[in-house]
């Protein structure tokens, strides 16, 4: 749940990176969240379901972004989800793939214990 949360605290935050545990659990909350609220939104028949959509979009995007840059790879890769079924299993392929060891240009690597001097 502390990943949900900070990934919601980073909401607007395209820069840096994201491990797998980070955006993985933040994808499964938002998904719990958004189907319990759809769910509520059907019973008392109103179309919050767009708005419930559009407050975790931004956040989603962002720990996207952050993953592709955990993986050594632009955030612009994410378009590449536009292409039928291979863009979503390219995609999916780097979501699961592990951090690019050590810094990369975006940055240090968030698995690795910040040394203490």
């Amino acid at each position: 749940m502390s990943y949900f949360i900070e990934a919601l605290k980073k909401y607007a935050v395209f820069s840096g990176r994201a491990r797998r545990k980070e955006y993985w659990l933040f994808m499964l909350f938002a998904w719990i969240v958004y189907i319990a609220l759809a769910a509520i939104a059907a019973v008392a028949h109103t179309p919050a379901i767009v708005a419930i959509a559009v407050v975790f979009l931004l956040p989603a995007l962002g720990v996207t972004v952050r993953r592709l840059h955990d993986t050594g790879r632009s955030g612009w890769w994410i378009l590449f989800g536009i292409v039928p079924l291979i863009g979503s299993i390219v995609l999916l392929v780097f979501y699961c793939s592990d951090s690019q060891a050590g810094a990369n240009k975006f940055g240090p690597n968030p698995k690795e214990a910040p040394a203490f001097a």
